[in-house]
């Protein structure tokens, strides 16, 4: 955990003073520190998720129970080993995921690896636009709120705050769906392109899976402007969920901030309201939005499975709806396993940002 100290964020064109040095370790001791956390989060995350996903029994019985012969249902499990005990099981999944071997779906037979590299991108191109969403709209409408502090337009803009990290995405990925697919016919009601785009697209040479940065990367502007129309519901929809967060941390900090001593020197000397929200105010604001991007990623990520199934945007979310109900819970095992890894990962750049960027932060 991060431990803060009072004192201000930034040195913005000499209203506030300079940064006191923090005590403690250096820099490199922080990262370290940091970066040995992860080893343990992802351990009893993976730990969490191997035990939890046999509490109904053995992934075999689970995904072919009812749809084998018992004999054939048994030469399965002794094949994948499932009748071993379990804490065995237990050490050669951790021997493999050392290895980086996920196993094999139950499903179609298919590498976990080699789904998660096919499906991530679609999942990592949705969390990115989001991301952008987020940011585009909840950081101008927190100033703005700020700056009309206790007036009808922050009013307006904190009740449409709770409306955004308050409403369900897949109830909102609807709305949007009708209003501007089924009704206006604006933009495209599901998938992430059309059929010659994604052709277009997957025949590239090394493809990143990335589809709007593979249209840049070979200059195919129609696919471009196909696969951005395609994007913007479920960004808009997953985005908002952040956005809310996002417009409330801005407002409460820009507001704090506003009235801090270096606030009202500038004040006094003249300095516009305009000059001093715009200038002076927002980045100090900027600053727990750096240090939650991290717990919002987690949020988005698990957002994203509702939001791919609702525009059938076939990511990681969309493929983990399918697999549970395959009952596929190597797959899901794997894909799990994977997120928590993204989300372990993403803290600890966040936390490393915040140190860089904030000297409140003790290191």
């Amino acid at each position: 955990m991060t431990t803060l100290i009072d004192a201000p964020p930034s040195d913005a064109d000499g209203l506030l003073p300079a940064a006191k040095k923090s005590s403690g370790g250096g820099l490199g001791q922080y990262i370290l520190v940091r970066f040995l956390l992860i080893f343990p989060t992802i351990f009893i995350l993976v730990t969490m998720v191997f035990f939890l996903m046999r509490i109904t029994g053995d992934p075999i019985t689970a995904a072919m129970g009812g749809r084998l012969p018992a004999d054939q249902l048994q030469e399965r499990i002794q094949a994948a080993g499932y009748d071993r005990p379990l804490l065995v099981q237990y050490f050669e999944y951790l021997g493999q995921l050392a290895t980086g071997n996920f196993g094999r779906t139950l499903t179609d037979n298919r590498a976990v690896v080699e789904m998660l590299s096919t499906y991530g991108s679609a999942t990592l191109e949705l969390t990115i636009n989001a991301l952008l969403v987020a940011l585009l709209v909840g950081i101008p409408l927190g100033m703005v709120a700020a700056h009309r502090r206790d007036k009808a337009p922050d009013a307006v803009l904190r009740v449409f705050a709770i409306l955004c990290y308050a409403t369900p995405v897949f109830f909102a990925g609807m709305l949007l769906k009708l209003t501007f697919s089924v009704w206006l016919g604006w933009l495209p009601v599901a998938g992430r392109a059309k059929t010659s785009s994604e052709l277009a697209l997957t025949s590239l040479e090394a493809p990143t899976g990335i589809y709007w940065l593979d249209a840049l990367r070979s200059g195919n502007m129609a696919a471009l402007s196909d696969v951005m129309a395609h994007a913007v519901l479920p960004a808009v929809a997953l985005g908002l969920l952040t956005a809310g967060i996002f417009l409330r941390l801005v407002r409460t900090n820009v507001i704090g901030t506003l009235g801090r001593d270096y606030v009202e020197a500038g004040r006094s000397r003249g300095v516009s309201e305009y000059r001093l929200v715009t200038k002076h105010a927002y980045k100090p604001a900027l600053i727990p939005i750096i240090t939650v991007m991290g717990l919002q990623i987690a949020v988005m990520l698990g957002g994203a499975v509702l939001t791919e199934i609702t525009f059938e945007w076939k990511g990681l979310g969309f493929q983990l709806a399918n697999y549970l109900t395959a009952r596929d819970f190597v797959a899901v095992q794997g894909i799990v396993v994977l997120l928590a890894i993204i989300v372990a990962l993403t803290n600890f750049i966040v936390d490393i940002i915040a140190a860089l960027i904030d000297p409140r932060v003790r290191y």
